[in-house]
């Protein structure tokens, strides 16, 4: 006989994991199957560094952030005692061309309207900030010291935890291998274990929600793109703690990670779902790294490095709701770098949607599918994976 099931989320990242979450505190939970090909956490999310800003050019994502950042502060009273390592450092972001500091301009008014306590900074201050930046070649920057990092993997295990003692159904190394979509709507998931009947699929599968998509006919516009991690041994070159800093113009960052630094490598320019680690390309990021943070000539790296993907849309922002096309087909997908930091606010709403059949307190509508067939597209400048380095 097949498993039955009201709602059935396809993958196991922290989105997937934060929907299933906020279902069950809904009291769906029993009702609820989540269902990872790999382990738990084990694809884009793993990768990920936890950055978590409110720093956004558009109101959606700003709107994602600042519920997002509620939900961080309060994550281990939330999870009964789980704690996912949150703490605000601050994020600096550096702008090189008069237009990014318009950008930046612009964005810190919207930003300021909202709530956000981010400021422009001339290049100097933001030496201020970080000893040792060379700031010669920027025009300005942006600074919140609200900003900052959480663990993705201690986040995702603690969703998955509290969501399973409610009752939902997690199902690892569990791949889905078809959906029945006849008539318009859903009616089951195939895995290699059998048949889940179900009215409901969420498709939160990252990198791969394209592919996920196909099985149930609808085009998800979502290409994934590596992107490789360094991280240094022990360096005192820099203070012990500085705010995370991105280059905007090259599309680079650092960060203090322990007793080193990490930093971002060059992000391919085509799609793949190659994730190995090209210590070759080494050379080129040090180039520019060395130039933006000239101590980082003293660092030592080769013993650690990850490469990981981003789930990119065609306008860098989260698409979400449901999929008109086929009734009871839902996507939580394309985050473009942001996924970790807005999984709060996701599941959320995705709960509510699927539940209530609406939301509140964040309209949702502006990234809708609809959009790429409308031409209502978003555009959001503030992203790590864009500039000079992206391959």
């Amino acid at each position: 006989m097949a498993e039955t099931a009201d709602v059935v989320i396809i993958g196991g990242g922290v989105v997937g994991t934060s929907i299933a979450y906020h279902l069950a505190r809904k009291r769906a939970a029993k009702g609820v199957v989540l269902l990872e090909k790999g382990r738990l956490g084990s694809g884009t999310t793993s990768a990920s560094v936890g950055g978590v800003r409110s720093q956004f050019s558009t109101e959606i994502n700003i709107r994602f952030s600042l519920e997002s950042v509620r939900f961080w502060r309060r994550f281990e009273e939330e999870m009964d005692g789980l704690s996912a390592d949150y703490r605000e450092m601050g994020y600096l972001f550096l702008a090189k061309t008069a237009k990014e500091r318009a950008i930046f301009i612009r964005n810190i008014a919207l930003q300021n309207s909202m709530g956000v306590p981010s400021q422009l900074l001339e290049p100097k201050d933001a030496e201020r900030l970080v000893p040792g930046l060379f700031t010669g070649d920027l025009s300005a920057a942006a600074y919140s010291a609200e900003d900052g990092r959480a663990g993705p993997y201690e986040a995702t295990k603690a969703f998955a935890q509290r969501a399973r003692a409610a009752g939902v159904r997690i199902h690892e190394e569990t791949e889905v291998i078809a959906i029945d979509s006849t008539g318009g709507r859903v009616h089951s998931v195939d895995t290699p274990s059998g048949r889940i009947e179900t009215p409901v699929v969420v498709d939160a599968a990252g990198p791969w929600a394209g592919p996920v998509g196909k099985l149930a006919g609808i085009e998800v516009p979502v290409k994934p793109y590596r992107r490789e991690i360094f991280v240094s041994e022990p360096f005192d070159g820099l203070p012990a703690e500085f705010p995370n800093v991105i280059d905007l113009h090259a599309g680079w960052y650092v960060w203090r990670e322990g007793a080193g630094v990490l930093m971002s490598g060059v992000k391919d320019a085509h799609s793949s779902y190659d994730t190995h680690v090209n210590w070759s390309g080494l050379g080129q990021v040090a180039e520019f790294a060395t130039h933006r943070v000239p101590s980082l000539a003293r660092a030592s790296f080769g013993k650690k490095a990850w490469a990981g993907l981003y789930d990119v849309s065609p306008d860098d922002h989260a698409i979400l709701g449901a999929v008109p096309e086929l009734e009871g087909f839902y996507v939580a997908v394309g985050f473009s770098g942001h996924g970790f930091q807005h999984s709060p606010a996701t599941g959320r709403l995705m709960a509510e949607l699927i539940l209530d059949g609406r939301t509140t307190g964040i309209d949702i509508s502006p990234v809708s599918i609809t959009r790429f067939k409308t031409g209502a597209l978003l555009r959001e400048p503030l992203t790590a994976h864009a500039g000079t380095m992206s391959g």
